[in-house]
């Protein structure tokens, strides 16, 4: 398993009875690793996790696995309880996936000890090396860098962060405490660029649903210090990104993807679709993009 690149926080597609879209699911995952996305994450926030089922989240994997033909697959592990998150694990290891991205538990905000106790449960559950995925403004539990220096101090199969605190200095931060130790993700879109300048050299990316090709020449460019080149192209894909860090993010991806011919904007309730001055904004931010288009662009979407 290589932590590095653009990886793709991926949607999950449903159908006109919210049930898994699992062809359409391979039609879009091979789409962003043709587009040059270096791996796939599979059951995260944008994935819209907390409304699947266990088996529904087998059966995504498994055909995850079998459409990236070889390219890693990282799955999401997020429960209500610590046995919850550890079945899950070792379910993902054995439908082949690559690595886990553990989170912390949904809705108890324990302490430390209960909180490293959970997480310790999963890195010890199987052999796959683990990304460790810190967003408080979502979930409430900070991970703060000398947390992650201990558990990485302890579990060798601890491999990488995605950070989403937003803050960049959580980046340097990380690194002033263990070097190169671990590898570090930018989680949040709108602050790629600003986390490459402080050391990340990966993306677990959310526009990139819809925007592969641009997402990745954005990453390769920060990545090789062409100033010009990446600031032409963050100053284009900005109005889009900043949709990734809101709380209606789901909705708002998932409508890119419509507005672009690139997914559906189903979602699953609590979620709805957004509507009125929401979807007028965010179909007027799509379409100001496309008007004004950079090179390069992703190629076109398989039907």
């Amino acid at each position: 398993m290589k932590w590095h690149g653009v990886m793709p926080a991926m949607t999950t597609c449903f159908d006109q009875h919210l049930q898994i879209d699992h062809g359409f699911m391979t039609r879009h995952a091979r789409w962003m690793l043709v587009n040059g996305c270096t791996g796939i994450i599979s059951l995260g926030s944008l994935a819209e996790s907390a409304c699947l089922t266990f088996a529904e989240k087998e059966a995504i994997l498994r055909n995850m696995v079998a459409a990236a033909d070889g390219a890693p697959i990282v799955a999401g592990i997020a429960a209500l309880s610590t046995a919850e998150a550890v079945a899950l694990a070792k379910m993902a290891e054995q439908s082949g996936c690559s690595g886990l991205m553990v989170l912390p538990p949904w809705v108890y905000l324990g302490d430390w000890r209960e909180t490293k106790a959970h997480i310790a449960a999963i890195f010890r559950a199987t052999q796959l090396p683990c990304m460790l995925y810190n967003n408080p403004v979502a979930y409430g539990t900070d991970f703060i860098p000398e947390q992650i220096a201990e558990l990485a101090a302890e579990y060798e199969n601890f491999a990488a962060v995605k950070e989403s605190s937003t803050d960049v200095r959580r980046v340097t931060a990380i690194r002033a405490l263990i070097g190169d130790r671990l590898r570090l993700f930018v989680g949040v879109d709108d602050a790629i660029v600003e986390g490459i300048a402080a050391g990340a050299v990966g993306w677990v990316a959310g526009l990139v649903n819809a925007f592969p090709a641009e997402s990745v020449a954005l990453f390769n460019f920060a990545t090789a210090g062409e100033r010009n080149k990446t600031f032409e192209l963050y100053r284009w894909f900005l109005p889009l990104l900043r949709m990734d860090t809101v709380p209606k993010f789901v909705q708002l991806i998932k409508q890119v993807q419509q507005e672009t011919g690139t997914g559906s904007a189903r979602v699953r309730p609590p979620r709805l679709e957004v509507t009125g001055s929401e979807l007028e904004a965010t179909r007027a931010a799509v379409q100001h993009a496309l008007a004004s288009h950079p090179s390069p662009r992703s190629t076109a979407f398989p039907k």
